[in-house]
This record gives C-alpha cells, sequence and structure tokens, in this order.
C-alpha cells in the first residue's frame, strides 16, 4: 500500500546547525527552513523561530505530526527540546503514515496478536514521551494508535528516570533504535529500554498533541536535531 509521503535521499547543509559531538551525526534539521519534512494528522501550527522548530497547538484537531521524508531503521538520534507546562508531546521512531486505511497486527508484551485499524493519515508507531506534567513520564516508550504504552517509567526502579526531565528548561534526548532494541535517555541519564520487533524501520516526527480549549496556543520546540545512521556492519 503507497505510504502519503515520498521517500527519497534528503541532504541538509551541516554547517548551519552544530551536529552532535559524536563523529557521524548530520542534522535532520538545517535551521532556517521544513525542507525534508511534511505535516501530517492534524492542523497544528508548525513554524520556525530562530533556529527551533516550533509547534503550537490548535483547537479542535486530533493529533499533528512533522514527519522526516525519508524513512531510518538503525540509529541515533539527539534533540534538544522544550515545552510549555501541560502541553504532551513525543518524538516519533519508526513510524509510519499511509493514504488508505489500513489493518495493522503486532504482539504486545504477552506475545499476543494485537489487530488494529489505522485510519488514513494516520501517523502510528513508537513514541517516545515528551511529559511537563506531575505524571513525569518523559522518556518512556508508547506505541501510538495502536498498542499503547510499551515502557511507562513508574514504580521506584525509574526513580531517578523521573527526576531527568526538567520542567520549563531545554531537555536533551538521546534516542538509540538498533535491532530489536530502543533505548532512551534525557540530559544523559538513562530512561527506558525496549526489545521489540514489530518495526525495523520507518518516519521520524514530532508530535504536537491535540488539547482541551485550556491548552489551545501552548508551545513545545525541538531545535539541534541530529542522526547518526547505524550500518549492519557497526551493530
Amino acid at each position: 500500500m503507497r505510504k502519503t509521503v515520498a521517500f527519497g535521499y534528503c541532504v541538509l547543509v551541516q554547517t548551519i546547525l552544530p551536529v552532535a559531538a559524536e563523529e557521524g551525526f548530520v542534522p535532520l534539521f538545517d535551521g532556517c527552513s521544513l525542507n525534508c519534512w511534511v505535516q501530517q494528522g492534524g492542523k497544528a501550527e508548525y513554524a520556525i523561530e530562530g533556529e527551533s522548530i516550533v509547534g503550537t497547538s490548535a483547537a479542535d484537531t486530533p493529533n499533528s505530526f512533522l514527519c522526516t521524508v525519508c524513512e531510518y531503521g538503525d540509529f541515533i538520534l539527539e534533540v534538544e527540546l522544550k515545552v510549555d507546562d501541560g502541553l504532551n508531546s513525543g518524538i516519533q521512531i519508526r513510524s509510519h503514515v499511509y493514504d488508505q486505511e489500513t489493518q495493522t497486527e503486532a504482539k504486545n508484551s504477552a506475545g499476543e496478536v494485537h489487530t488494529q485499524t489505522i485510519p488514513a493519515g494516520r501517523v502510528f508507531g513508537y513514541q517516545v514521551e515528551i511529559d511537563p506534567t506531575d505524571r513525569a513520564l518523559s522518556g518512556g516508550i508508547y506505541d501510538e494508535a495502536r498498542r499503547g504504552w510499551l515502557v511507562q517509567i513508574v514504580g521506584d526502579q525509574y526513580k531517578e528516570a523521573r527526576k531527568a526531565f526538567q520542567r520549563g528548561e531545554w531537555n536533551r534526548y538521546r534516542i538509540e533504535a538498533i535491532g530489536n532494541s530502543i533505548k532512551t535517555w534525557i540530559n544523559g541519564v538513562p530512561i527506558a529500554t525496549l526489545t521489540d520487533d514489530v518495526d525495523s524501520k520507518g518516519l521520524i516526527a514530532l508530535q504536537v498533541h491535540s488539547v482541551p480549549a485550556d491548552l489551545v496556543g501552548k508551545q513545545v520546540r525541538w531545535r539541534r536535531i541530529c542522526i547518526k545512521e547505524i550500518s549492519p556492519t557497526e551493530r
């Protein structure tokens, strides 16, 4: 089934933004345009302010996603982000969107097959949580529009992880997706580890969640979005 986005090789000018210190990273955002990105889903506004992508929540619209036009398989992704209190958001990885209603199958943690019908134009797949609320679930791993929570950071074993995200400040996320392993860090603190083989490649996307009336106009900002693709020989 044909996807709504056209996949191709997308090159950004690497001198516009500083890349991550680790060798091999390249920018996904050039700091001045949304080349190589396309919006899917809802109607939240995405714009550029300074060297950041800014997502602004809107009324009466479902979840919105700014998606890469390319798919990525094995990689390390680093991004800095800042979000207004109360606005739920997330970073999609290895995700998908189709131009026709699609039925998907995926195993849950108990090994049971979960069947889900995905509407046309709906982004779905792995999401790394951005949660500036008292729930403090940032860095957990969710399966958007499909299986729900895969790693929810609750319980004593996540006590330190839940302190890593700084509300009202810039936070650095690191996401490693290599083979069937997905790992997340916030500000250098390990957060979540997932072993799951449902999706081996897909889109990267920046989410602005649907909101009630009192959260319309809230914003989330992303900058210094860099990726290092991992070849099979580097695993």
